[in-house]
């Protein structure tokens, strides 16, 4: 079922559009010509010394697929009320399905930024890579994990409070300005919004993707620990309320 259900919702993404499964690739480039032009070129924007084309495309990616892996948490109950309606599942399988299929869609885009920074190798662009790149698949799982479990919350909330999901749509919109996707934290020079901002879950592992893969950034093993331990406890959190909402959701919509 949960193969079915991934097989499904990466095929219907774009269903009847005439570019179909290429919006996955012109979407993350038309962003970035934007972010280019209007923060590099008009706000001048710093990016560390890395190419803003990678800067901003690997930023895009990673927040687009925490993002996304949010969103679709986050609407479980929502979108898929009818068919929990009709035959009975483990639950928790639609979240998992949600993330699955955005990690598609983030390969898809991963693939772009490997094309750009072998283009960047080519012309002589010197890059930095460092060690910490072995831990990028694990700070993608641990990104996933976060929005899984916030958006179990979110979801299990909404369905009694709707205004919930059009607050929390807003929610996103404006959490992107606070972690350092189009910027970097050493942009950020008065300690208490550093602070504030390296409070924010996804701003270490942010920064430490950049790290790893442009050689800008701060990489902190402390942050990634807290990172990491509020990861565990939102999961925690969202679980044992998604376990209980789940049993009357049917009643409550």
């Amino acid at each position: 079922m949960f193969i079915l259900f991934v097989q499904r919702a990466f095929r219907t993404a774009y269903k009847q559009t005439v570019l179909c499964q290429l919006w996955f690739i012109i979407t993350p480039v038309l962003s970035v010509i934007v972010y280019v032009a209007v923060f590099g070129g008009v706000a001048h924007i710093s990016t560390d010394g890395a190419p803003p084309i990678l800067f901003y495309l690997l930023g895009i990616s990673v927040w687009g697929y925490f993002a996304a892996c949010l969103t679709g948490t986050s609407n479980s109950f929502v979108t898929n009320a009818d068919i929990f309606g009709k035959v009975y599942f483990p639950r928790i399988i639609m979240p998992l399905v949600a993330v699955t299929v955005q990690l598609l869609y983030f390969c898809i885009q991963l693939l772009i930024f490997i094309a750009a920074y072998c283009y960047y190798l080519a012309i002589g662009t010197e890059l930095t890579i460092h060690w910490q790149i072995v831990l990028f698949p694990l700070l993608m799982i641990m990104l996933a994990f976060m929005a899984v479990g916030v958006g179990m919350v979110v979801s299990s909330l909404t369905t009694k409070y709707r205004d919930l999901q059009i607050i929390f749509a807003k929610v996103i919109t404006l959490w992107v300005y606070v972690t350092p996707v189009i910027y970097p934290l050493s942009m950020v020079t008065n300690p208490k919004l550093h602070l504030a901002m390296s409070l924010n879950p996804v701003t270490p592992v942010m920064e430490a993707v950049k790290y790893s893969l442009l050689g800008v950034g701060q990489f902190s093993w402390m942050w990634l620990l807290y990172s990491f331990v509020f990861t565990i406890v939102i999961d925690i959190i969202g679980l044992a309320i998604f376990n209980k909402v789940q049993k009357s959701f049917m009643d409550t919509v």
